[in-house]
């Protein structure tokens, strides 16, 4: 597959590359800072993700599109959300459907946590990431307006372990006992769902 990768300098993004290369897709990296990413076995492209004019060309005759976007810190952060609504924008104007986002499962407070989870760890983290949080909250709500073919994954903790292929997942709930999942077998998850037609239009949690 022709495989655009937003936020491919992040830690999650630089798994996805890696993996789908690995897997003989044809990549083309969007990055604000080339430097950043020194491989030359796929297609780096230098734009401003909030920029759909400037990142229509990279999107133009792919298959689909993972983004790993991210906000740094705890600042107040937009790029989750005017990334996204930016890549939506070029992949309507060029006729690309297939969308794949990481959101994250630590702003879903639902039945399926554990009382611990649910009454102490989310609402503390809440007040902790709240920043960041809401960027992807804002990000989820442009993703369902649009009319692409999309997936939402929903990691919780991310750490840096090694790629099992051993996780759960869930559809539209969050995974009891599920706090973390290794970077890697996030970009093993995202490179698995992107024929899956049964994961459209839904958002779905991954867990170890």
């Amino acid at each position: 597959m022709k495989i655009t990768v937003f936020g491919g300098t992040g830690g999650t993004g630089r798994h996805v590359i890696d993996q789908a290369v690995a897997a003989g897709h044809e990549v083309t990296a969007v990055v604000r800072d080339a430097s950043r990413l020194s491989r030359r076995d796929l297609d780096v492209v230098t734009a401003d993700v909030r920029d759909p004019e400037a990142i229509g060309a990279a999107v133009a005759g792919r298959d689909a599109v993972i983004s790993a976007l991210g906000a740094r810190g705890r600042e107040p952060a937009t790029i989750c959300t005017e990334g996204t609504a930016a890549i939506a924008a070029a992949m309507a104007a060029h006729g690309v459907r297939r969308l794949l986002v990481v959101s994250n499962s630590g702003m879903i407070n639902d039945a399926a946590d554990g009382p611990l989870t649910h009454f102490v760890v989310k609402p503390l983290l809440s007040r902790i990431l709240r920043e960041g949080w809401a960027d992807m909250a804002r990000m989820e709500e442009v993703v369902r307006a649009t009319r692409l073919d999309w997936t939402i994954l929903r990691p919780p903790m991310l750490t840096e372990g090694p790629r099992t292929a051993a996780y759960r997942t869930a559809v539209n709930h969050t995974i009891r006992g599920g706090n973390r999942i290794s970077r890697a077998d996030l970009a093993d998850a995202l490179l698995r769902y992107l024929p899956d037609a049964g994961s459209i239009r839904q958002a779905i949690a991954i867990a170890n």
